[in-house]
């Protein structure tokens, strides 16, 4: 009986990288990364400006087109639009402080799986889904399901429209 031992240390023969030379590849690359986290901080740093400039044209457009999406009501829609501006100050500042906190790790990971070529993203495997037919409605169900979407609308109108009055009224009491 002969017995027979594996090298586990060299597992992959193919491969012209040994572990302990892949092993000081991935602790230069996890520092060399780190050095990227560190540059983007110290960037974030000393353009809080330009980032918060940036923040607010951000928040310009974002606003409008939210509002425009959300309001189709003309006088409703031009509140929101003057709210919106004079929470641009606020925005900003919260804005910052989470871009601060968070942008450098989130970009700095992003920009490590540019130059990871090795691990490309996998494709999901298709999972069988089982469909079943929907029995429609009947039509006294229609009708009523019709009429409770026209009441929750109607609602929700009313809210909107109590809401934007106490955003308005608390506006001009801090104004004054």
């Amino acid at each position: 009986m002969t017995i027979v031992r594996q090298n586990t240390l060299n597992t992959n023969v193919n491969s012209s990288v040994s572990p302990p030379e892949n092993l000081a590849e991935k602790y230069i690359e996890a520092e060399r990364m780190h050095d990227v986290l560190l540059l983007l901080q110290n960037l974030i740093n000393s353009e809080e400006a330009t980032v918060k400039l940036i923040l607010g044209c951000l928040y310009d457009v974002g606003s409008v087109n939210l509002i425009n999406q959300k309001l189709r009501s003309k006088p409703l829609n031009r509140v929101m639009k003057l709210i919106a501006r004079m929470s641009k100050p606020v925005f900003k500042t919260l804005a910052f402080n989470w871009f601060k906190k968070n942008c450098p790790q989130l970009i700095t990971s992003w920009l490590h799986t540019q130059v990871s070529f090795g691990n490309l993203p996998n494709t999901p495997q298709q999972v069988p889904i089982e469909v079943t037919e929907l029995q429609p409605y009947s039509i006294p169900q229609t009708e009523n399901l019709s009429q409770e979407i026209k009441n929750l609308r109607y609602q929700v109108r009313w809210l909107a429209g109590i809401a934007i009055i106490a955003i308005a009224v608390l506006g001009v009491a801090a104004i004054g």
